[in-house]
């Protein structure tokens, strides 16, 4: 394994985040609002994408760049391992393995996010929950770090709120899912924080509010270092 190595930072630069798997950019907005100067890679086009996009396979860019950027963030596609991809039968690419294996080249301090399906092959993860930042839905995801960074795993509120059924519209009282083909777009860039998106890209985004969090997290874990590298 490639040992993270330091780099030389420019004095009141804004550091550079590589955001691998970007889709719309969901973890991306996090991540801006942290503070860092990201740029966003997917082998699809993705206009609504907000920062610098580059359309690319990311595991391939990974290796060859990933090198140049201060921390990298990796979303390996999770229909591999979500309940509605296993309800409706379909198949797809198991990409965490891979995606890890490259990251482990680059020398670079490293998150990578995934579903809860997920979450036996990924190493010691953190999960974050919409109540966690006063969000109204229980998305949860789990953030695997390696070279030199690590997270505190926040206390979990517990679910007291009652969540819609999947794909249906959002009572009164209740949190929304917002996955498959729900309803209510407008209220799910409400409660998630991207206004942006379509419903595509919400039914898979990371709500910035968890990557705003890691970024603050990243940033204090790896300033000394920035600073002697500078």
């Amino acid at each position: 394994m490639t040992q993270p190595t330091g780099i030389r930072r420019v004095c009141g630069r804004r550091p550079r985040l590589l955001d691998l798997f970007c889709c719309q950019g969901g973890g991306a907005k996090g991540y801006a609002d942290a503070g860092f100067d990201v740029t966003g890679v997917d082998h699809v086009p993705q206009p609504r994408y907000p920062y610098r996009f580059v359309q690319a396979d990311a595991i391939a860019f990974v290796l060859a760049h990933g090198a140049e950027f201060d921390v990298i963030h990796a979303s390996p596609p999770c229909q591999h391992d979500s309940e509605c991809q296993r309800i409706q039968g379909n198949t797809h690419p198991d990409l965490i393995a891979p995606t890890r294996t490259a990251l482990e080249t680059t020398g670079r301090p490293w998150v990578m996010e995934n579903v809860s399906g997920a979450v036996l092959k990924l190493r010691a993860p953190v999960m974050l929950c919409g109540p966690m930042f006063a969000l109204e839905t229980y998305r949860h995801r789990f953030f695997e770090t390696s070279g030199g960074l690590s997270l505190t795993q926040p206390d979990h509120p517990v679910h007291l709120v009652p969540q819609a059924k999947m794909g249906r519209p959002v009572p009164p009282g209740h949190y929304g899912q917002f996955v498959g083909n729900f309803s209510g777009v407008d209220l799910a860039r409400r409660v998630l924080g991207v206004p942006w998106m379509n419903r595509d890209g919400i039914r898979e985004c990371i709500p910035p509010a968890y990557t705003q969090w890691i970024g603050h997290a990243v940033r204090a874990a790896l300033a000394p270092a920035w600073e002697v590298a500078a």
